[in-house]
């Protein structure tokens, strides 16, 4: 096929996109979203992510032959589906993102893994870590990243998505990241899952060593990236740590300067998936003392994504700025409710799980929310659907979730 029939097909999904993006709609959720974010009440957010495209069906099949045009195909179709199926309180924005050319930001070593397929069918896989990190002189390959932009690279990209459907979508350059400090997500991978939390016990002066280096190459990164001037604002539809989208009025900070963003003028992020065992005074000493001086650098934070924090707020209170904390599938919503209150997002992660059950079962997935927000009345909620691992080849599960979660918040408004 030709150059002109995949332009054809992504301006015929831009004009959709666009046409969608111009609703009164939109402008009124990006206000909900943004009057969460000032802990003000209202009614609880839903926002779904991580959504298994492999089983949504149809609609979602590429007609588009270059390899650069199916990839802003799928980004395009996917948004269209969920807006068409499973919106809950997403926005559409009228632009389409150019993600900067970076090379050297990642830091090592590479990580080495067997993947354990779940099925012929299935995206999602499990690994099987094998550990690079074994002694303390195996820290040093932890590598001290050298960030280097491509902008030849980023306007070739940028000039092509213009040609293709600048005139219907404008394009914006941007740096997707929502500046996570995942320590220990790092760390298991490297070092073996169960060795590091062993380690915590039995080589503990090698863990403290291995999280200060790690910190240090994190921080070197975000100073580069500042000196650079690759950092874009993330207080629009990009999403906020492990929780919904980042919508708020209360960045950049004082001093703003759009040709150099600072990290005091975003939201950063961090959590330590792993340490859901580990007590709270272990938790400090491991991580979140280390992870203080990552989140102190940023105008607002968001902490925890799978890990329970119920029993945690005690310290995680301490973290500078902080704005929303994870409540996962594993946390007690009543002691989180009781330890959080109004002074933070409850962000609330549904679990998943029903999905995968023999039998849908709406009535208990509604029964459940509304558990939820019953029990967090006088909080300030969102609700996260996400690790959404399979829907057994059944997407109405889905869209029949997003309907519902939309219903029962809108009586808790």
């Amino acid at each position: 096929m030709s150059a002109e029939h995949d332009r054809t097909i992504l301006r015929g999904l831009a004009e959709k996109q666009a046409a969608i993006a111009a609703l009164p709609i939109q402008k009124a959720t990006v206000a909900m979203w943004q009057r969460m974010n000032r802990l003000e009440p209202g009614k609880p957010m839903v926002w779904i992510t991580e959504i298994p495209w492999s089983e949504m069906g149809p609609e979602l099949e590429l007609q588009t032959e270059d390899p650069f045009c199916r990839e802003i195909e799928h980004e395009f179709r996917a948004t269209l589906y969920q807006w068409e199926h499973c919106r809950g309180d997403m926005v559409v924005e009228g632009k389409f993102g150019c993600p900067l050319v970076v090379h050297g930001y990642c830091i090592g070593p590479p990580i080495q893994a067997r993947t354990i397929p779940q099925g012929a069918h299935d995206t999602i896989s499990s690994r099987q870590y094998e550990p690079v990190i074994r002694d303390e002189p195996d820290i040093e390959k932890i590598q001290m990243p050298q960030v280097v932009p491509d902008w030849n690279a980023t306007e070739e990209k940028y000039q092509r998505m213009a040609q293709l459907f600048g005139d219907i979508l404008p394009v914006e350059k941007y740096w997707p990241s929502n500046w996570v400090f995942g320590s220990w997500d790092d760390l298991a991978q490297w070092w073996g899952p169960q060795e590091a939390l062993m380690d915590l016990m039995l080589r503990p002066e090698m863990c403290h060593r291995a999280m200060e280096r790690l910190l240090t190459a994190y921080l070197s990164m975000l100073d580069q990236f500042e000196e650079l001037g690759l950092i874009t604002l993330n207080n629009g539809n990009i999403r906020c740590g492990s929780g919904g989208p980042g919508f708020t009025d209360l960045l950049p900070q004082k001093g703003f300067n759009p040709q150099r963003v600072r990290a005091q003028d975003l939201w950063g992020f961090a959590t330590s998936q792993i340490f859901s065992e580990v007590s709270p005074e272990m938790h400090w000493e491991f991580a979140l003392q280390y992870e203080l001086r990552w989140l102190k650098r940023f105008g607002l934070t968001y902490y925890g994504c799978c890990e329970p924090l119920h029993d945690k707020m005690r310290l995680v209170s301490k973290i500078p700025n902080l704005r929303r904390v994870s409540m996962s599938p594993r946390a007690n919503v009543e002691k989180g409710a009781a330890a959080i209150g109004n002074r933070y997002v409850f962000s609330h992660k549904p679990n998943p799980a029903i999905f995968a059950w023999d039998r849908w079962n709406p009535q208990a997935a509604r029964a459940a929310l509304r558990d939820t927000l019953e029990k967090t009345r006088g909080c300030i909620v969102e609700i996260v659907m996400k690790d959404i691992s399979t829907v057994r080849h059944d997407p109405q599960r889905l869209w029949e979730w997003a309907t519902l979660a939309s219903e029962i918040t809108a009586e808790f408004a």
